[in-house]
């Protein structure tokens, strides 16, 4: 049995995997009575399809693949070098670090294929197997725990000794009988860092996490409109949020990745290179993302995470950070996407332009009182004439400027 996990073991690295462990196929119990609790809490309102079924073939990996024995936990490390903010546009957006490269549902899924069809060889015989990353029904932060991999951080994610909270985790399901590894004797301590820096306080509790105050939610997820009051808090970011992993003191001294992910093709230098991008992604161009085109979105954001915010998503997440950023020389292209743009935009940019305030903004905001028919809009627009100039982020205060 040993021989056969260390062969895995070696076969999983071999694979581009900067971490490996195993874990049993049995329940996870204790992990499913968490999870079905924060559904019944009201914790994961805005994701319908997390649902208590979900949980229930989730935690139970031999429902999953009939014959289980073992679950072998796979993580990527995502960390890479920092972007150079020089020639970094002023009025621009953060994205979260995990979304700077290629989707990696596609990469994890490819590397599993490929890990699996690969032991095959290496065993010469055929396995049953399943697998699985974060959009499949199993508890990965979970099984990465009990296998070892890493530790539940305070804000939920998981931390690994190496590589800090910056990694991906993939679970492959097999009927192998592989030895399972002890989970780690780690925890957080009394560290609270995550919980006093989350700008919206979205971990109302250790290892608890309001999943509708989550700035990650909130720019990806929500389909709908921001909440006024959540807007102000959350800074310049446009898809995701790294605070409570930036903030982590264990990342301090995490690793960057052993195989860095690649960019899509599109994005490399040259055709022949993965040395690196021609556009960054850890700034985007809020003006530029307030006009692009459904055809320059695809064409910009092919195969990397944004995608999954869509355009409509990613302009009104765009409204909200030039509100926070208060700067006047985005009140022309507010006031365009206040004329043409879709209805959850336009509401969105009228909050932005009450927020910026100055005649400018006041006179757009009567005109389209005036022309606007849809009830949500006029409400935004109503909201943001009587809303105090002043931006309610001082630069400096909590927020990323440049």
């Amino acid at each position: 049995m040993n021989d056969l996990k260390a062969t895995v073991t070696a076969h999983a690295r071999a694979c581009g995997f900067d971490m490996v462990g195993v874990t049993s196929a049995d329940d996870f119990g204790a992990d499913r009575d968490a999870a079905l609790e924060r559904i019944r809490e009201g914790r994961m309102d805005g994701l319908p399809w997390y649902a208590e079924s979900r949980v229930m073939r989730g935690t139970s990996p031999s429902e999953l693949l009939p014959g289980a024995r073992s679950v072998i936990c796979l993580g990527l490390s995502y960390l890479g070098d920092d972007w150079p903010e020089d020639d970094v546009p002023r009025l621009s957006g953060r994205v979260a670090r995990y979304a700077w490269v290629r989707d990696y549902h596609r990469v994890m899924k490819r590397r599993m294929r490929e890990f699996v069809r690969g032991l095959e060889l290496e065993l010469g015989a055929e396995i049953a197997a399943r697998w699985y990353v974060d959009d499949g029904p199993m508890l990965d932060r979970a099984a990465a725990n009990r296998a070892g991999i890493g530790w539940f951080g305070k804000n939920t994610n998981i931390l690994t000794p190496q590589f800090g909270s910056w990694v991906f985790l993939g679970q492959v399901i097999t009927d192998l009988e592989l030895e399972p590894d002890a989970p780690l004797k780690k925890s957080c301590g009394s560290c609270v860092r995550c919980i006093e820096d989350c700008p919206t306080g979205a971990i109302v509790a250790p290892y608890v996490v309001d999943n509708a105050r989550c700035i990650s939610y909130l720019t990806i997820e929500n389909r709908g409109a921001i909440p006024r009051e959540l807007r102000p808090l959350m800074q310049d970011w446009v898809f995701g949020c790294d605070i409570c992993q930036d903030v982590c003191p264990v990342n301090r001294k995490a690793r960057p990745a052993g195989q860095p992910i690649p960019f899509p093709a599109a994005m490399r230098s040259s055709p022949s290179t993965s040395s690196g991008p021609t556009e960054q992604m850890a700034f985007l161009d809020l003006i530029e993302l307030l006009e692009m085109s459904d055809d320059k979105f695809r064409g910009r954001f092919a195969g990397m995470p944004v995608m999954r915010a869509k355009r409509t998503g990613m302009q009104r997440n765009a409204c909200v950070a030039l509100g926070n950023l208060g700067a006047t020389e985005a009140v022309p292209a507010l006031g365009r996407a206040l004329r043409q743009g879709e209805p959850l935009v336009r509401g969105h940019a009228a909050w932005a332009l009450g927020q910026i305030g100055g005649a400018e903004a006041g006179a757009l905001l009567l005109e389209a009182a005036s022309a606007e028919t849809d009830p949500g809009v006029l409400e935004e627009i109503v909201a943001a004439r009587g809303t105090p100039s002043p931006n309610p982020l001082p630069a400096g205060e909590g927020i990323h400027t440049r």
